[in-house]
């Protein structure tokens, strides 16, 4: 694994000065794939597309291995993704040769009651707020206190409008949105038990160990080519496998709700460089006086996202957790 610290970019330096071979690891991931696939006794792997560099790698990987036409490029949209996703998903595709088929699950959302779940929730906080504003959810910035929660909406005149969100409503927004997540699953199933595929998750190694999925949602998958992976070395595969230029280059959102958002505003606290840092050091047992000078932060800095990383592994240790079947006894 690289350190997440280093420019990928300039050498692909990896952790305390090791290298990473982004072609020695991208034609072992796509041996991987095959092989999963295989074990599976699938055709051929189901992706969900988002225009992103996790699902882009992911999928450009399944092509090298399975060969392009057994990769169904999957793009699920809905009213509040914005279009370049959708865009970005085709031209991924194209590039591949492989298939792909669009699927908008803005009608199952809104029968669901997704979206107008939401909104209530939005109401209780901001009482002005109308259906259709853009919003977003944001976190606190990284304080080794309580993390709290606002949401962002923006007025038809273009004025922002930032409130704290109690637990109540936190949660009755978050379950409306994990919908979605949980809706392209259905999808991607639906699909892969037509062609006989397999469905490939798209969790860099970042998103795995700290939480950052739905149980049933995104988190759901038969193999995870790039879940070992910081994020700075899917980039790097991203280069090495040559996958359009808008996805290799994009910065990392949710592309949840109908504001643009990072993941860092979102979860995290930090760029994704950053957090991959941390994280690095976080499990090398580096102390947080030996990682700041790598990560650029202070020691009480990395005490604090030491402090976070921690608490944010226990607080998600469900969503990896299987299902437990209680003792009926003798």
């Amino acid at each position: 694994m690289s350190t997440p610290g280093v420019d990928m970019n300039a050498g692909g330096a990896g952790p305390g000065g090791t290298a990473f071979d982004a072609a020695a690891t991208a034609e072992r991931l796509a041996q991987e794939c095959r092989d999963a696939v295989r074990r599976l006794g699938r055709r051929g792997a189901v992706v969900a597309v988002s225009g992103g560099v996790d699902s882009g790698v992911t999928a450009a990987l399944c092509a090298r291995g399975l060969e392009p036409e057994r990769v169904l490029c999957l793009r699920l949209p809905e009213r509040d993704t914005h279009s370049r996703s959708t865009d970005l998903g085709l031209e991924l595709a194209q590039s591949l040769g492989a298939p792909t088929e669009e699927e908008s699950i803005t009608a199952a959302l809104e029968a669901l009651g997704s979206y107008r779940r939401a909104d209530r929730a939005i109401q209780k906080v901001v009482p002005d707020y109308e259906p259709g504003w853009p919003y977003k959810l944001v976190r606190s910035a990284p304080s080794g206190g309580i993390i709290v929660f606002s949401i962002v909406v923006e007025t038809p005149d273009g004025t922002r409008i930032q409130r704290r969100m109690s637990a109540g409503p936190y949660r009755e927004l978050l379950a409306a949105s994990n919908m979605k997540q949980r809706v392209r699953k259905l999808y991607e199933y639906t699909w892969a038990d037509q062609l006989g595929y397999a469905v490939a998750g798209t969790p860099n190694l970042l998103e795995y160990d700290q939480g950052f999925f739905v149980k049933g949602g995104d988190g759901l998958a038969d193999f995870k080519p790039i879940a070992r992976l910081y994020k700075t070395e899917v980039f790097a595969l991203a280069r090495e496998l040559e996958i359009p230029a808008g996805i290799a280059t994009r910065a990392p959102t949710t592309d949840t709700f109908s504001l643009e958002q990072s993941q860092e505003e979102f979860y995290f606290g930090y760029p994704h460089e950053t957090m991959d840092t941390l994280l690095w050091g976080y499990v090398e047992g580096k102390k947080p006086e030996e990682l700041a000078p790598i990560a650029g932060l202070t020691v009480a800095d990395v005490e604090i996202a030491y402090g976070e990383i921690d608490r944010r592994r226990t607080a998600t240790e469900y969503l990896h957790a299987p299902a437990v079947l209680p003792d009926p006894g003798d």
